[in-house]
């Protein structure tokens, strides 16, 4: 594994970069996530974490929606507003995520040599609507996170990508204050402008 070693350290770089930078709700996170994942790709394919690695194939498409979400979407096109979603959506996201986890696991389990698959398609599937969230800006993507990064830390210590894994120890830590500064901004908000996404009472 140490000889991906040096891209794998460029790409914490930058994707530490982008979670800093998204916490404060900086557009040019998504700059970071770019070439981050970029990065990624092939870093995750040399490793045999195929979901992983096209996952990123998806985050990179999903840094330029995120970037013109950010500044260019929402009313006026003046950039989205921090939303909440309310539980059905909830419960739909997570019984996709469960449903497209345990599809692609088997799939994977029986065709090629992934490695752990089915946590591999886990983390994909919960990236995969995570990162819709936070281009969405959806408060909860925060708490998301947690239990997706979480589950990573395992995944990349077994393929031995340990900065990755450092990386992700650190997410569990920022996201929790990610959370708390966007809820913060979205309790600043006008009330009016607290319901774009579905959005639930505002009891966390």
């Amino acid at each position: 594994m140490s000889n991906w070693l040096g891209l794998e350290a460029l790409a914490v770089v930058f994707s530490l970069a982008y979670l800093v930078l998204a916490m404060r709700e900086n557009s040019l996170c998504w700059f970071c996530a770019f070439f981050g994942t970029a990065i990624y790709i092939w870093v995750f394919g040399g490793v045999s974490l195929y979901m992983g690695s096209l996952l990123h194939v998806y985050y990179l498409v999903m840094a330029v929606y995120g970037w013109y979400q950010w500044r260019r979407g929402g009313v006026e096109h003046r950039g989205v507003r921090i939303s909440r979603w309310g539980l059905t959506q909830h419960l739909y996201a997570l019984f996709a995520v469960v449903l497209a986890s345990a599809v692609s696991g088997h799939l994977l389990s029986q065709h090629t040599d992934a490695h752990l698959p089915y946590l591999d398609s886990f983390t994909t599937w919960g990236g995969v609507l995570t990162t819709v969230m936070v281009a969405r800006k959806i408060l909860e993507n925060w708490l998301y996170w947690i239990v997706v990064d979480g589950a990573s830390i395992y995944l990349y210590l077994d393929r031995e990508l340990y900065l990755t894994a450092g990386l992700f120890a650190v997410y569990l830590v920022l996201v929790v204050l990610g959370f708390i500064r966007w809820r913060k901004h979205y309790l600043e908000q006008p009330i009016t402008e607290r319901r774009q996404e579905f959005a639930a009472p505002d009891v966390i």
